[in-house]
């Protein structure tokens, strides 16, 4: 059976105009046929059918190079995982699958637009099933965690201390999938904010955003002695391996990954230079800057410039982060890494192609929350 990427992606750009009744019908399907399937999701399927399309979307779309797509579905099948998901699992989602898109793209549904799908979805899951049966000798498919210390910094802003159960291997720059008592099978990934630390703890920054069940849970819920469940950590937002200096740019919580970042630079006894512009709308909201100038006042090669934008009587820098950049003959020769809102990673990528930094030395990682 050959892959034929022409004919599943004409069929699937049939179904994308009703991408939300076709994620509907596909989890309808699987529940009604496979009903033990359902406690493996969480109770409202809003974020996780938005999830299932998006990643649907992403692997239809490359199909043409499934190599290029390894790491994406390697991770995929490792992060599952933590769902319970087996092997014998992915046979009923093709099912689900293909009749999902039998039903949305009838009009252009043929013997040999199935045999493409079903090549398609053998490869994809072929993957993911290896790279989950390789991950299951090394790793557990989640870490328990014992939260250790919770700081309520702003309203709502929290900086949680966790010690996993078990050694979680992750790089600086990485985020975890992160399940509380209070919503059993929501998982919401948070970046970890420190570099690895010997004796294995780590920190997350939280938001309580509006009507995120996980980060108001961890804000306002949480306390130390809670325990709570954690994903494998992934994420492409690597650390730095030259000698060049490094721009970080922060926008509210976005300074995690960034912080990990620098503390990993610190650590490795390189004297790079590193400059961090930590965005908020209000001076309040700069929740960990008395850390950042411990830091700063520790290793003379970080320079921190707290920015905000919304508050006419500040005595600092004022403006965006993206219009401080500007302030600034050149950024070109560094490597810069850029976190936070999705409005703010985009303005400041473009201001920093704009004045020469070109994309391979723009890292950037937007973490839904």
């Amino acid at each position: 059976m050959s892959l034929n990427p022409r004919l599943v992606k004409e069929s699937f750009a049939v179904i994308e105009p009703v991408a939300d009744r076709a994620a509907a019908y596909f989890y309808g399907r699987l529940f009604a046929v496979n009903p033990h399937m359902r406690g493996m999701f969480p109770p409202a399927m809003d974020a996780q059918r938005d999830r299932l399309f998006g990643a649907l979307t992403r692997i239809v779309w490359s199909i043409d190079g499934p190599d290029g797509m390894a790491p994406f579905l390697g991770r995929l099948g490792r992060d599952h995982r933590k769902y319970g998901v087996l092997t014998e699992h992915y046979a009923v989602v093709r099912d689900a699958l293909l009749a999902t898109v039998r039903h949305f793209a009838a009009e252009v549904w043929t013997p040999e637009v199935e045999r493409a799908w079903e090549a398609a979805y053998a490869v994809a899951a072929d993957f993911m099933i290896k790279a989950a049966e390789a991950d299951a000798g090394v790793s557990p498919a989640w870490w328990l965690a014992e939260v250790t210390g919770h700081e309520l910094r702003t309203p709502d802003v929290a900086v949680l201390t966790l010690r996993p159960a078990q050694p979680l291997p992750y790089l600086p720059g990485q985020h975890v999938s992160v399940q509380t008592p209070r919503w059993p099978r929501v998982w919401r990934p948070f970046s970890i904010a420190n570099a690895p630390r010997p004796d294995g703890t780590v920190r997350l920054h939280v938001r309580a955003v509006r009507g995120g069940w996980v980060s108001g849970a961890l804000v306002r819920h949480t306390r130390a002695g809670d325990t709570l469940m954690l994903g494998p950590a992934s994420g492409s937002m690597a650390p730095p391996v030259s000698g060049r200096d490094v721009l970080c740019v922060a926008g509210g919580t976005g300074l995690a990954p960034l912080k990990a970042i620098i503390e990993h630079v610190i650590a490795s006894g390189r004297r790079s230079g590193i400059h961090l512009l930590y965005g908020a709308r209000r001076a309040a909201e700069l929740y960990d800057l008395p850390d950042l100038v411990r830091m700063e006042s520790e290793f003379p090669w970080l320079r921190v410039l707290p920015v905000v934008s919304d508050e006419p009587g500040h005595d600092g820098v004022r403006g965006t982060v993206g219009e401080v950049l500007d302030r600034f003959p050149s950024w070109a020769g560094h490597e810069v890494y850029v976190c936070g809102p999705p409005a703010m990673v985009g303005d400041a990528v473009r201001r920093l192609r704009r004045g020469g930094v070109p994309l391979t030395d723009i890292h950037r990682d937007i973490i839904e929350s």
